[in-house]
């Protein structure tokens, strides 16, 4: 076994392979960026080696840096993580001559299966079921757009050695092909290095189901079940589960042993995942096969018990895998949900900046389910422009899949952020959507059910009553909280409170009595409804914890002007709570607009224009392309919202923007 390995990655990967490694009794070297001198896996790991400037070209992709820091450490060995140089097939070769075991599968496996068109030859060689289309290189949008045309649309177009949803596009025109040739190509180039393209059929109403495979160097490989990540968004998994419900015990049989074979054709000897597109039938088609550990393995290792990482290490020592196919045994139901530095109220847009509040769920036991949080980040750290968005990954197991769903929506809303925007909210919002929890899913599910974007939608029904009985105990304890202020005119003696209260939920009200017995404060509504609230909150923590009738509830708390914001259950509300005659004094008051800005385009994250696709005094109509700008690996289009006239151009190409920023202006 070996005695010291090198990470070479960041974030949250990178401490998951050191929490394994440091379990196993074995030393870790982290490497890090100019950005990431204070990351948490820099603090975490026995050793840490800088290697560069913040863009990942000139630090995590850079071979010869980590070979140099290998050499400098005496690292045995080294874990890739995903992304950056873990299905390059040049990454291990030169580890190998260097005298360094890479932690990984074969180069011989990644370039079977690490390129999207080989590894489709090789699957079709291998019998297994593809979906149809054109795996030569593509040269130009004209060619893509008579591929398409023969394969009939909609089609994918794909980065050949893409991943994480960088360099694809649906196209379900041939305008939408060229275009999106355009932009897979140039995703591809800045993100691997690799700007070939290929086009194939895009399987309507889809499912994305993927089999988790290991190896090891003495030719055995098993499965260990799958996991369903239909829940996507612009191609990138939102929310992944282990197993899946659309599955019965033949079909992931026959998915399983389809990714066995495969990962046998080509010798594959690590931890690996074949990606399968399934329609709502059963039917699966081979996707394309990912030589690496993936985001979502934590809820395959929630059911199975078993460490991937370590595994992964094991087999790159040369042991042999621990277990066979008979032994692998699925247990329960595990749920991830990704939490991302990103704007879900604004097309889900990068956001930057520092972690003023970062507050996760405890990690254990809650009730017959278990909280798992995967991070990288701590408070007062920075999320920066140069990485993937990704904050954490939140987990929940449980017995059942229902069981599982309850307990991630308790976690996320006992996940406290501040200081960016993120997708918490929506996260909560999805949990309890009525198709999710039915397992009715399809890879469309978020453009179906949200086609109008994402906004944090009012409580209703028992959510609002438990906000506004919240809302009262909040205003209680902090009424409570500025009677004992010393020095007050009055004797706070001879003060009394005013039991009966209206509660303001964003334009909803809700007249209450509000009374005490024992640790309970009892909240009693107009129809006789009394709600038992309690908690040890105290004034300016950012989650509220405790329970509302008897049933456990956390609400995320915000400080507003003479109330608070408060979030649960994907639903966010600012109350207010007055006593009767303040409140008919409220409703007298008048209430302010905010100003538009429709005659400008403003940058919606900090970012790098890529290009201005329009001159001053040109026309454009509703939806035509205006320009582009680059945040964390990602090009977005931004679009005219209306008709108009180019007055000024503000911004050129190359210029790094904050958010709202003014790109250009309309007359």
């Amino acid at each position: 076994m070996f005695d010291k390995i090198l990470i070479a990655n960041r974030g949250e990967i990178a401490c998951r392979i050191i929490k394994t490694a440091q379990k196993m009794g074995i030393k870790t070297v982290a490497v890090y960026s100019d950005a990431d001198r204070d990351a948490v896996h820099v603090a975490m790991a026995d050793e840490a080696v800088h290697i560069g400037p913040a863009p990942a070209a000139q630090s995590y992709l850079l071979i010869d840096k980590i070979i140099d820091a290998c050499k400098q450490t005496g690292a045995q060995a080294v874990h890739p993580g995903y992304g950056f140089l873990s299905e390059r097939e040049a990454f291990p070769k030169a580890l190998a001559e260097a005298g360094i075991v890479f932690i990984g599968p074969n180069p011989g496996a990644i370039a079977a299966m690490g390129d999207k068109i080989e590894s489709k030859k090789a699957a079709a060689e291998a019998k297994v079921s593809t979906v149809p289309g054109f795996l030569g290189v593509i040269e130009s949008p004209e060619h893509a757009v008579k591929i398409a045309d023969e394969i009939g649309y909609p089609v994918m177009i794909k980065a050949s050695a893409g991943g994480g949803g960088k360099g694809m596009r649906i196209a379900e025109s041939a305008d939408e092909v060229a275009e999106g040739f355009a932009r897979a190509k140039s995703e591809a180039s800045s993100s691997f290095g690799d700007d070939r393209v290929f086009v194939e059929k895009f399987i309507t109403d889809p499912r994305h189901i993927e089999i988790q495979v290991i190896g090891d160097k003495h030719g055995n490989v098993i499965y260990l079940g799958e996991r369903e990540c239909s829940i996507q968004r612009r191609n990138q998994k939102v929310i992944e589960e282990a197993p899946s419900p659309l599955l019965d015990e033949e079909t992931r049989r026959k998915m399983g042993e389809q990714a066995v074979a495969l990962a046998k054709a080509v010798n594959y000897d690590s931890a690996g995942t074949v990606e399968f597109v399934a329609g709502q039938d059963k039917s699966f088609y081979f996707l394309e096969m990912n030589t690496r550990l993936q985001v979502e393995h934590p809820v395959t290792e929630m059911i199975t018990g078993l460490d991937l990482v370590e595994l992964m290490i094991r087999v790159a020592a040369g042991e042999k895998l621990p277990l066979t196919q008979d032994q692998v045994k699925l247990n329960g139901w595990a749920v991830e949900s990704r939490v991302y530095a990103e704007d879900p109220t604004r097309n889900f847009l990068p956001s930057i900046g520092r972690l003023t509040v970062y507050q996760p769920p405890e990690e254990g036991p809650l009730g017959d389910a278990i909280v798992r949080n995967d991070t990288g980040v701590e408070e007062g750290g920075e999320i920066a422009i140069h990485y993937d968005p990704m904050i954490a990954k939140l987990v929940t197991w449980a017995p059942t899949r229902l069981e599982a769903i309850e307990a991630q929506a308790t976690a996320l809303d006992a996940f406290a952020i501040d200081g960016i925007r993120h997708n918490i909210p929506f996260l909560a919002t999805l949990m309890a959507h009525p198709r999710w929890r039915e397992g009715q899913l399809s890879t469309g599910f978020i453009k179906e059910e949200f086609p109008e974007g994402f906004a944090a939608p009012e409580p209703e029904g028992q959510v609002a009553r438990r906000l506004a009985a919240v809302a009262a105990a909040i205003d209680h304890k902090l009424n409570i909280r500025k009677r004992g202020i010393s020095g007050q005119m009055r004797d706070p003696s001879l003060l009394s409170f005013q039991r009966e209260r209206v509660v303001v939920l964003s334009g909803q009200r809700f007249n209450v009595t509000v009374d005490t017995q024992d640790d309970d404060l009892l909240v009693t509504f107009d129809d006789g409804t009394v709600a038992a609230v309690r908690s040890d909150w105290r004034p300016g923590a950012p989650v509220w914890s405790g329970s509302v009738g008897h049933e456990p509830v956390a609400i995320q708390v915000r400080p507003l002007l003479n109330g608070v914001f408060l979030q649960h259950a994907g639903a966010a509300a600012e109350a207010r709570v007055f006593t009767r005659r303040e409140a008919e004094l409220a409703d007298l008051m008048p209430v302010k607009e905010n100003a538009g800005s429709g005659k400008q385009l403003l940058c919606p994250m900090p970012g790098l224009v890529k290009q201005i696709m329009v001159t001053e005094g040109q026309e454009v109509k509703n939806g035509e392309p205006l320009a582009i700008v680059e945040a964390m690996k990602m090009e977005n289009v931004l679009r005219a919202e209306r008709d108009g006239t180019v007055s000024k151009i503000a911004a050129k190409e190359g210029d790094s923007l904050a958010v709202d920023a003014v790109i250009l202006e309309f007359a």
